[in-house]
């Protein structure tokens, strides 16, 4: 008889992932969650709290895992490491299954009372949470807003199942099969690399036009935008070169490389430097129009009367990177504050784009130096995208999206 060997995906291959158990009935799937993790290939070590130990013993989980587990945030067997530090630092990602309401609850409100929630607090890696209660518990307001709570902070939930509960009520509320849970983890993870091994360069802030050693012009750009952009597009799997003028924020990323310029003209060259090998291109800065014939090189000493400064038009960065346009997918940002979108698709045309962002800056509250804006995304179609209020960050990430699927189209 032949026999075929099933070929595993390499999505979880080698991965080191946390498996946090909380008190719940559905605790004995997550034994079979884990043991399909490691079938997978991967490094699987198990947290749970105390509540979990009274369905199924650590010794279940350490059996299936190969791994020690962890109960107890006073349990530091190795002097040299605080335990729940280095679980933190160690994986890629983090599981919680079952996810009870209690333990969305304290994690909402960053309660760090044991192992469990005292890790998911100090790491850095992607969390997946799959709740598991009773359908009543499920849907009541408290449970659903601290959900959303979570969510916006970027955890990733796996909605349960519907059916036959442990407490004897049909609906909503089982904690999802194992074998959904990892799909749905490699669905999400597949898009969280949508950008992976694409170069995207991304402009951001202001620029400043030197009169003389003291004085500058600029304007009101914060960078926020721009370093939102590159931030989500790294996250996607991007390798981002990120331009920016003067700003006071800060990157992290390991895929984000970032280049410091001060004037237009600095931006310019900076931009056509990396221009040729980007697949993805958003000019997010605010560059100066115009800069000063002449820079003095000592202090304009103050005068009688009105003060004249002769100014000269700075390089259009946007229009001549859509000139040598090849394969970039090219997008541009239009800060208006009157007929915005007449202003933003002459933009879009006259520069040669294939999308445009385009906001009303003299509305309250978003624009320059906000953390949230209003915008309207419009493709080469002429196709609208309207945004309700968003924090820049989500609005990128969205924007990202709509990229992305715009490419695909074009290829």
């Amino acid at each position: 008889m032949i026999s075929f060997k099933e070929v595993k995906p390499a999505m979880f291959q080698n991965k080191k992932i946390i498996v946090g158990v909380s008190g719940g009935i559905a605790v004995y799937k997550a034994c079979t969650l884990v043991s399909q993790l490691v079938q997978e290939g991967a490094s699987v070590k198990v947290i749970m709290t105390k509540n979990a130990t009274e369905f199924v013993s650590p010794l279940t989980f350490q059996a299936l895992s190969r791994n020690p587990v962890h109960v107890d945030v006073f349990d530091e067997l190795d002097p040299e490491k605080i335990a729940h530090i280095d679980l933190a630092d160690w994986a890629d990602f983090f599981i919680l299954a079952p996810a009870t309401a209690n333990t969305i609850a304290k994690l909402a409100h960053g309660i760090a009372e044991d192992m469990l929630l005292s890790t998911i607090l100090a790491t850095k890696a992607p969390i997946y949470i799959a709740p598991a209660m009773n359908v009543n518990m499920y849907d009541n307001e408290a449970v659903q807003t601290n959900m959303k709570l979570l969510e916006k902070r970027g955890f990733e939930f796996i909605e349960p199942g519907a059916g036959y509960l442990a407490c004897g009520y049909i609906g909503k509320g089982r904690l999802e099969e194992p074998k959904e849970i990892i799909q749905a983890i490699q669905n999400h993870r597949k898009e969280h690399q949508r950008l992976k091994d694409v170069n995207v360069l991304i402009s951001a802030g202001p620029t400043r036009e030197i009169i003389d050693p003291v004085r500058f012009l600029s304007n009101r750009s914060s960078g926020k935008t721009g370093f939102a952009f590159a931030e989500e597009a790294a996250q996607l799997g991007a390798q981002v070169t990120l331009v920016t003028g003067p700003v006071q924020l800060k990157t992290c990323h390991p895929n984000i490389r970032r280049i410091d310029v001060t004037t237009a003209d600095e931006m310019y060259e900076a931009m056509h430097t990396y221009y040729p090998t980007s697949q993805i291109v958003i000019k997010t800065a605010a560059v100066s129009d115009y800069k000063p014939v002449e820079t003095h090189t000592d202090k304009v000493k103050k005068q009688p009367g009105n003060l004249s400064i002769e100014m000269e038009r700075t390089k259009d960065i946007l229009a001549s990177l859509g000139e040598s346009k090849t394969t970039q997918f090219l997008v541009g940002f239009a800060a208006e504050t009157q007929n915005v979108l007449e202003y933003g698709l002459d933009k879009l045309k006259r520069k040669n784009l294939d999308a445009i962002v385009i906001n009303n800056v003299k509305k309250t509250g978003i624009g320059f130096e906000s953390n949230n804006n209003i915008v309207t995304y419009i493709n080469k179609n002429e196709e609208l995208t309207e945004y309700p209020l968003l924090s820049k960050h989500d609005m990128a990430r969205r924007i990202l999206k709509q990229i992305c699927e715009q490419r695909d189209d074009l290829q």
